[in-house]
């Protein structure tokens, strides 16, 4: 089955991504303690916003349209051309911008300017952090995933090595800028990887701006815009009201049990960018989109359901082996955020259709309301059940998220499917 194959090659790099991840948070835990996982929280939203300006906003089209176009050879080439070309402009945009406001960037995601240098570091190499997103999209798009899982193998390991070393130099400061920079060294081995494969000259990703390609691109730019605004933004306000009800201490238990979240589900949002976005691309029926869904549910769910029982159950020893003794309060997190990763998934096998099918305006509306529904969640469960409130409320978030999913996405896509098909391609 192409899923368990996909899955299986995508676990190499994911194991590689997942013990540099879990050997990061060691070292952070061990140099900058609970409150400095909040500093890294929110320059990792910062990142994430304007990464998605530069350059992510459109890698998702980038490969959805790839994944169709394969046998269409100029419009491959046409479709890299214009994205490689947006992609400049973005990136050159957004890197003057950062240069010309980095103090008040600094005080705006860190209430400081001693950070502001960290923001020029990120301008000097967006472009390469942004070109390294484009080539990595391209290799998913044509299912090149033996090459894919090598360049993110080198990623990750690249990553391991620049953030140990500046932060055991340079401490909080060195981690902030490893997390800026290493993907642009990510970005030479990329374009090693790509520069062997025959059907790719550098070429293919300069030149003139074809319009229908863009206009099909900007409804991923806007998918993913929001996305960016919305999911940081959403943090960004949780991290500083647990901040302000709870303390600095607190908000980085939160931001540890937030990152090794992400840690313990990437072998499933992996595969779910490399194996599902491509794929659900290429299918044209209600009926075999849902096939592939049920699919996922059969396959998918019930290891993630094993996973988070494991976890939940050695939660002691997974926070002393992989934080310090310090983070032992974020236990208290575990069953409410375990609970929670189990129920994103579940709706994520749906909500992919949504993206691999341009339903950009449902899209945006349902992450909208699921960012708002999560804050004020947030909100009204610290004030009655503290720091544990938060994780609760992400739970309950994703309970109705996956409600919604199901019967505004599932259960209506035969009725959906046809009018976004000729949308996307008009």
């Amino acid at each position: 089955m192409k899923l368990i194959r996909t899955s299986l090659l995508n676990a190499i790099a994911v194991a590689v991504k997942m013990a540099t991840m879990l050997g990061l948070n060691k070292v952070l835990a061990l140099h900058i303690g609970p409150a400095g996982y909040a500093a890294i929280g929110q320059l990792q939203n910062a990142i994430q916003v304007l990464t998605t300006a530069s350059s992510g906003a459109i890698t998702s089209g980038v490969v959805k349209y790839t994944a169709e176009y394969q046998g269409g050879r100029e419009k491959e080439i046409v479709l890299w051309r214009t994205s490689g070309t947006m992609t400049a402009i973005a990136c050159t945009l957004i890197a003057v911008m950062m240069a010309m406001f980095s103090v008040t960037l600094s005080q705006v995601f860190f209430a400081s300017e001693q950070f502001s240098s960290v923001f020029l570091w990120f301008s000097g190499g967006i472009l390469f952090f942004s070109y390294n997103a484009l080539l990595l999209a391209i290799l998913n798009g044509r299912k090149e995933i033996e090459w894919y899982v090598c360049a993110n193998i080198a990623g990750s390991l690249l990553s391991f090595c620049a953030t140990v070393l500046l932060t055991r130099l340079y401490g909080l400061a060195g981690a902030l800028i490893a997390l800026v920079t290493y993907q642009s060294f990510s970005f030479l081995v990329t374009a090693l990887i790509v520069s062997t494969r025959d059907w790719f000259r550098w070429g293919f990703i300069f030149g003139q701006i074809d319009r229908t390609i863009a206009s099909n691109l900007g409804r991923f730019a806007l998918m993913a815009l929001v996305s960016a605004a919305c999911v940081p933004v959403m943090q960004i306000a949780i991290r500083h009201h647990l901040i302000q009800s709870f303390g600095s201490d607190a908000a980085g238990y939160w931001e540890a049990m937030t990152r090794l979240s992400s840690a313990y589900l990437l072998l499933v949002t992996t595969t779910l960018g490399v194996y599902y976005l491509p794929r659900l691309s290429e299918l044209t029926s209600a009926a075999q989109i849902k096939r592939e869904v049920r699919e996922g549910y059969t396959i998918i769910v019930p290891a993630l359901m094993v996973s988070c029982v494991v976890v939940f159950l050695l939660r002691d020893l997974i926070v002393k082996l992989l934080f310090t003794p310090e983070f032992l309060p974020m236990t208290s997190l575990f069953a409410g955020q375990l609970i929670g990763d189990a129920l994103k998934i579940c709706s994520w096998l749906i909500a992919y259709i949504m993206l691999s099918k341009a339903m950009f305006k449902m899209f945006i509306a349902t992450e909208i309301a699921a960012c708002l529904s999560l804050y004020a969640l947030t909100l009204l469960l610290t004030s009655q059940y503290g720091l544990e409130g938060a994780v609760w409320a992400y739970a309950v978030n994703y309970s109705f998220y996956a409600l919604i999913m199901y019967f505004l996405v599932y259960r209506r896509l035969d009725g959906l499917l046809a009018p976004t098909s000729a949308q996307a391609t008009a």
